[in-house]
């Protein structure tokens, strides 16, 4: 049976790094605050007007060619998971396939919007592709800018402190050895409570989740009247409030997190017939370091049995899977043939997995 393996792999962070230091000057916060809360000590932000999403991905994604021993006119099809296109549309995919100087050859570019499980869904996207003979050259890139969209004052810090930026790319690609490849990918969501997690604003919701401009506020602001024209895309109060930044209700996605973590996990060695002790590398989506030290102790690994690196990074979202695989396997904790475990939980919410024999 044809299988998928990841021909290459590599990431890119972007170099400014910021401190926890650093952000207490502009909110009330501290190292120790912060820390103790997320494990985080440090994260990365890109270059305001010169960096994006797709940039980055850009990058990611001529290291992995390069590790793949491909060139990027070689690619077939390219999926971009992020929550921080560069712009509302068109999506990323297209805007990196430009960057990377393969326009002519008109590939597929598809961007999916799964947050921070956004590079497992496409890594699963991706294998189907590849299994079926449809594509031998599929480019999966997971990238986010968040730094342009936080809130940085004193109101927005529980969010703020947590993410950074950040890109980590994959290539997959056919393969007949059935001893190698992708085993199983696992893909789950539940919107009951979407959001507990979410960026609300702007959006194309017409305050049907939120907030609904008062029929005196339309006339204040020169607007038409309600039902009329639809709603405003952004509007005063939503400037005034601070609703166009995203917003979490962190217990709560913690509780869920710790409970869907371990489930897709052992669903998907279930289905492999393998066992948690199988595992010789866990990669979890870098939310919070809490979070991933519990799922550690409920699968009773070991520490050189999980890759943690949020605490130089902080949560890049759907980069942060990719970004911590390729450092794995550049520090050599990933050899042939050990058992690789992806993991991530994030808004929507969605949650996933997927076993690799490297």
């Amino acid at each position: 049976m044809m299988r998928s393996k990841i021909a290459g792999i590599g990431y890119y962070v972007p170099e400014r790094v910021v401190s926890n230091d650093d952000l207490s000057q502009v909110m009330e916060t501290s190292d120790e605050w912060i820390q103790e809360r997320t494990g985080i000590q440090t994260r990365h932000y890109g270059k305001k007007h010169e960096e994006t999403t797709s940039s980055m991905g850009a990058k990611a994604a001529r290291v992995a060619c390069e590790r793949a021993g491909i060139a990027p006119e070689e690619i077939d099809f390219i999926i971009f998971a992020t929550l921080s296109p560069d712009y509302y549309f068109p999506g990323c995919g297209v805007l990196m396939q430009r960057e990377l100087g393969i326009t002519h050859k008109e590939v597929g570019a598809l961007d999916i919007r799964n947050q921070c499980s956004g590079f497992v869904y496409a890594l699963s996207i991706a294998d189907q592709f590849v299994k079926t003979g449809m594509y031998k050259n599929v480019l999966v890139v997971g990238a986010e800018m968040h730094s342009m969209g936080l809130d940085f004052s004193t109101r927005g810090r529980n969010v703020t402190v947590i993410f950074g930026d950040g890109a980590g790319a994959a290539i997959l690609q056919p393969s007949e050895d059935p001893n190698r490849g992708i085993l199983t990918t696992k893909l789950h969501s539940d919107g009951t409570y979407a959001e507990k997690l979410a960026f609300i604003n702007p959006g194309a919701h017409g305050g049907y989740h939120q907030h609904r401009l008062e029929e005196g506020e339309r006339q204040e602001y020169g607007y038409p009247p309600a039902d009329t024209f639809g709603e405003i895309f952004i509007t005063p109060h939503m400037m005034a409030n601070g609703q166009y930044y995203p917003n979490m209700e962190g217990q709560f996605v913690f509780k869920m997190a710790v409970q869907k973590f371990p489930e897709v996990i052992h669903e998907a060695l279930k289905e492999a017939g393998l066992e948690a002790s199988d595992i010789n590398m866990l990669i979890p989506h870098q939310a919070n370091l809490r979070i991933s030290q519990f799922v550690q102790r409920q699968l009773r690994l070991r520490d050189d049995q999980v890759w943690n690196n949020i605490q130089r990074y902080g949560n890049t979202t759907a980069a942060s899977v990719p970004i911590a695989l390729t450092e794995a396997w550049e520090a050599g904790k990933i050899k042939e043939g050990d058992l690789v475990c992806l993991a991530a939980f994030g808004s929507g919410f969605t949650w996933a997995s997927a076993l690799i024999r490297w």
